[in-house]
């Protein structure tokens, strides 16, 4: 357990530690599910938890599923056989819950009769496949949490890189998180991405998780027949990222019918592959698009799709498609929103709870590139907005926009 990097999630996960809540969690593969756990587990022993009283299954070992698939009851056998105190809590951490047959069953079960003594923590390869097998029965038993890629801040612990985004930076840290955010987007967020330091290993390991889970474990998920038409789809999102997702248009290109298009969209939201933004629209009057946006929850896999292999050019879509990655892992979801009318007048991103806080991304500021920006402002009567960029010219400023570069995001967090 030694040399793990924590995560963000970890001090969300450890509040229902002590609660009689299942605590689950969903995610890709390769992002660091397992990991967290061991944290968890690492974090326990610290507490004075006795390691007899902290027990793993690996459900990946089929002995492990041989023994829940037996019953409750064979595993509180187990429990003894293994000397956990029983006048003590247990934890339980059961890793891929999907490979149970009836994993719903289970964890009711375990729940209601043990939910003050036995504590269980589970984890499952995507949220498709846990909610395919959870059942209603389950409502008001679980916590659920969904573990993603890292964010900026993430990728700058795992890189080893101890600089406080929330402070005043000086221009030669600016410079040097520059350095760093190219990486960030370039070469994706994965755990294992980001810690590897050989480029080609990068892209070796990065293929390996494109071809075993995007284009077979998330295939067979749901007996995907033609293989090179949902292929195809994935090409042309990964073409398409950051811009509007037209249904239709795509199911005439691809020759598929709508409602299979809708099926493949579904299983690609649901796996953590894409995510659709959708658009502010609510009692506004005027004429605005009702299709949603689509992005890519991990830069890198957009890299390799569209260049098959990584290209150091930081284009502008990689760019925005960053900037949603980190507000969708730092934000409510339900507060994000991107607005645009049918006549082309577009804010890349729209925060929205207490106050509204619009934020157009540009690579360079360029002052009549926010002409949106401040249209969009001068309609809704908001007195400040953002223009996030990756080169910033203090020469040029706009009234009541501020630049700011992604990292400085993270001071807006608690918006």
């Amino acid at each position: 357990m030694e040399n793990l990097k924590n995560r963000k999630i970890i001090n969300k996960i450890s509040v229902f530690l002590e609660g009689s809540e299942v605590i689950v969690l969903h995610g890709s593969r390769q992002v660091g599910k397992t990991s967290i756990m061991y944290i968890l587990m690492a974090n326990l022993l610290r507490e004075n938890i006795s390691k007899n009283n902290i027990v793993y299954f690996d459900l990946e070992d089929f002995k492990f599923v041989e023994l829940c698939n037996s019953g409750v009851e064979n595993i509180i056998n187990y429990f003894k056989g293994i000397n956990c105190y029983l006048n003590k809590k247990i934890y339980l951490f059961i890793d891929e819950i999907q490979y149970l047959e009836n994993p719903s069953s289970f964890l009711k079960l375990f729940h209601d009769r043990y939910k003050n003594k036995i504590k269980i923590i589970v984890s499952g390869s995507s949220s498709f496949e846990i909610k395919s097998k959870f059942k209603d029965s389950l409502v008001g038993r679980t916590v659920d949490f969904e573990i993603f890629t890292l964010d900026f801040e993430e990728f700058l612990s795992f890189k080893g890189e101890k600089i406080n985004l929330k402070s005043e930076l000086p221009d030669v840290l600016h410079n040097r998180l520059k350095d760093m955010y190219k990486e960030f987007v370039i070469y994706g967020s994965y755990p294992a991405i980001v810690l590897e330091n050989s480029i080609e290993k990068k892209e070796i390991k990065l293929k390996q998780i494109i071809n075993t889970y995007l284009r077979k474990d998330i295939r067979d998920l749901a007996n995907i027949r033609d293989i090179t038409k949902f292929n195809n789809l994935i090409s042309i999102l990964a073409n398409q990222s950051t811009g509007l997702l037209n249904i239709l248009e795509i199911s005439n290109s691809l020759k598929l019918a709508r409602q299979t298009v809708e099926e493949y969209l579904f299983l690609l939201e649901s796996t953590y592959i894409i995510k659709r933004l959708r658009p502010l629209y609510g009692n506004i009057r005027s004429e605005l698009i009702k299709m949603p946006k689509v992005f890519f929850e991990d830069t890198g896999i957009v890299n390799l799709l569209i260049n098959k292999t990584f290209s150091n050019i930081l284009s502008g879509f990689l760019f925005e498609n960053s900037i949603f990655i980190n507000i969708i892992k730092n934000f409510p979801e339900e507060s994000i929103y991107f607005w645009r009318t049918a006549k082309g007048n577009e804010v890349d991103f729209v925060l929205k709870d207490k106050a509204i806080i619009p934020i157009e991304v540009k690579m360079n500021f360029i002052k009549k590139s926010i002409k949106n920006l401040l249209y969009f402002m001068d309609k809704y009567k908001i007195n400040k907005g953002y223009c996030m960029v990756f080169n910033k010219d203090l020469k040029n400023e706009a009234k009541n926009v501020a630049q700011i570069y992604p990292w400085e995001l993270f001071n807006m967090v608690n918006f």
